[in-house]
């Protein structure tokens, strides 16, 4: 009987992390859009733009599917 809650917790956890993942990866690429594009914003700020908001986006992500 152990296995099925094994499993449920294992299939949470990427589910935990699938959605931080989204949320880390479209908050990158929404920034970097607007930086680079909308902005006219360097490469290089862009990207490091990019990082600073898949992070915090990452961050509140997993705080939030934590709650």
């Amino acid at each position: 009987m152990g296995l099925p809650s094994q499993a449920n917790r294992g299939n949470e956890a990427v589910k935990k992390w699938g959605f931080v993942a989204m949320h880390a990866a479209l908050a990158a690429a929404f920034i970097f859009l607007l930086q680079r594009f909308a902005l006219n914003a360097s490469q290089e700020s862009s990207l490091l733009w990019a990082l600073t908001f898949a992070v915090c986006a990452a961050g509140l992500a997993y705080k939030q599917a934590n709650r």
